[in-house]
């Protein structure tokens, strides 16, 4: 399947319909909501007269942060104009209301992530959207739902898109607005590392590095709303215990550097606690040898990625003695491992959202910034140390 982009208004070409492939291997998946990309030349009237849109609407240009190269995001991510595709049968058409800026993100525009979808391509990854239009057979989405990605690669960088219902799911439209636009990786990720590799229970611990990235955020308050023990390493900083205080404030039972992991007085924090059943690793390296030193016999060590760029050393005592397990997690292996069967990512998401609704989860630290403002916030998205998640607003 092929889309139509407009150079000018003489020279005009096809190009594939984006895709997502695995990198490593022959086959793609086609990404079924990539929306047709032209920048305005003139208007196609054919295409525009198979849809219909509140005079609002209509009258507005739409934008998309696209990249036709790899490369360093401040250099090849640009805001262009672009037109819809007319709305199929089962499809909806989405207005975008904001999309955080992940490191998947930028991985995935700089050519480094496991799944890299055909250029040119929209950026972002996940976002909510609220249905302006439904096509003739939809008959799982109404006007008015708030929506979120399924998978990877729609391109969510952008205000308005027309999608597959199958590419989308609902959520209650009565929860925070950056909660909404942050649930589909960080908590889902979260939620599923705490359910499905050790059987924890009330009273028992989990220790976790890259404890105030949105992952960890997330630990901490599902951990707490199911009474579970967190031990939350970060790295040493001057601004240690405001952050410290902030992890606590939403549910974390202790905080610490990353060098007291090394240091006698760690086991003066396991009188207070039992010894973890779980770690956590988003760091690797040095990191992610002292968790698996501290794990109990036969525990589990989950990691989700890697940001010191370090591989994971297990210490050969670890594995004999205590027999742990060293296992690793990506979330959209695991949404298209479950895409035949929607009621496990449906169960996962009602329980995220009746947690928002009670309170106890909360979004990470935001800030939002409009998307012709994509630049700053692309540059603020990687920094290090960065402790605000960049939400692009529409």
């Amino acid at each position: 399947m092929y889309i139509y982009f407009e150079v000018s208004s003489r020279v005009a070409m096809w190009l594939p319909l984006p895709s997502v492939c695995l990198r490593g291997q022959p086959a793609c998946r086609r990404g079924a909501a990539a929306a047709l990309l032209k920048v305005p030349g003139h208007r196609d009237e054919a295409n525009v007269s198979h849809f219909s849109l509140s005079a609002a609407l209509s009258a507005q240009t739409r934008k998309a942060l696209l990249y036709r190269k790899h490369g360093d995001p401040s250099q090849v991510v640009q805001l262009e104009d672009v037109d819809l595709p007319p709305i199929g049968a089962k499809d909806v058409l989405v207005k975008m209301l904001a999309a955080p800026i992940n490191p998947s993100d930028i991985n995935m525009i700089q050519g480094t992530y496991a799944i890299l979808p055909d250029l040119p391509a929209v950026g972002g990854n996940e976002g909510v959207a609220q249905v302006v239009e439904v096509g003739s057979q939809v008959d799982s989405l109404k006007t008015g739902d708030w929506v979120i990605p399924k998978d990877a690669g729609l391109g969510t960088w952008r205000t308005e898109a027309v999608l597959a219902q199958d590419d989308v799911i609902s959520l209650p439209n009565d929860i925070p607005l950056l909660s909404a636009a942050t649930l589909g990786v960080n908590p889902c990720t979260a939620f599923r590392m705490l359910s499905d590799f050790e059987d924890l229970k009330p009273g028992d611990t989990v220790i976790q590095n890259a404890a105030n990235s949105g992952v960890g955020q997330a630990v901490i308050q599902i951990a707490a709303a199911r009474r579970i023990n967190t031990i939350n390493v970060i790295r040493d900083r001057p601004e240690f215990t405001q952050l410290s205080d902030r992890l606590k404030a939403i549910g974390a039972t202790h905080v610490i550097k990353e060098e007291a992991l090394r240091r006698p007085e760690i086991k003066e924090l396991f009188k207070t606690c039992p010894k973890p059943k779980l770690a956590l690793n988003g760091v690797g390296g040095k990191s992610a040898t002292e968790l698996l030193r501290h794990l109990q016999v036969g525990g589990s060590m989950v990691t989700y990625g890697g940001m010191a760029k370090q591989p994971v050393t297990v210490p050969v005592s670890a594995l004999i003695f205590k027999d742990v397990k060293v296992r690793g997690f990506w979330v959209t292996q695991w949404k298209r491992d479950h895409s035949n069967d929607e009621r496990a990512f449906r169960a996962m998401l009602d329980e995220l959202c009746s947690l928002i609704q009670q309170g106890k989860l909360t979004a990470p630290a935001c800030t939002e910034v409009g998307l012709q403002d994509y630049n700053k916030a692309l540059d603020a998205a990687m920094q290090p140390f960065t402790s605000a998640k960049q939400v692009l607003i529409m």
